[in-house]
């Protein structure tokens, strides 16, 4: 079953978040697809889950990667605000890390198969 949620933003306005309803829960005194205030703001919501990417960022950052990407969902809620969002029993994070080659310790190779092949001696061939 699923609910709509409405975040205020702290500019004014607000935004519309559809929610998944655990089927476990019943709302007996809610009609299906009602609309729900959401506890906090659209961007508190964000800044919480934004703390942690933040954290786990630093962390990754601290192993001296030339490039981190960090990708997780976020589930909105109307009353946990934001969460990251979860497959199976466990939060999720993929994360990817990159070193890139230190230009200077790159030799070019100039020098192809061909060249590389020893060269054939014309010497006494004709003799």
């Amino acid at each position: 079953m699923t609910e709509f949620v409405r975040f205020p933003l702290d500019g004014g306005g607000s935004v519309l978040v559809e929610v998944e309803v655990p089927h476990a829960v019943e709302r007996a005194a809610r009609p299906k697809n009602m609309l729900r205030e959401a506890g906090v703001s659209f961007e508190r919501a964000l800044e919480e889950v934004r703390g942690a990417a933040a954290a786990a960022l630093d962390k990754f950052r601290s192993m001296g990667p030339d490039e981190v990407e960090l990708k997780f969902g976020v589930k909105l809620d109307a009353q946990a605000g934001a969460v990251i969002a979860k497959t199976g029993l466990q939060g999720q994070f993929e994360v990817k890390l990159k070193w890139l080659r230190d230009p200077a310790a790159v030799v070019p190779q100039e020098e192809t198969v061909e060249d590389a092949a020893p060269a054939k001696s014309s010497e006494g061939e004709g003799e």
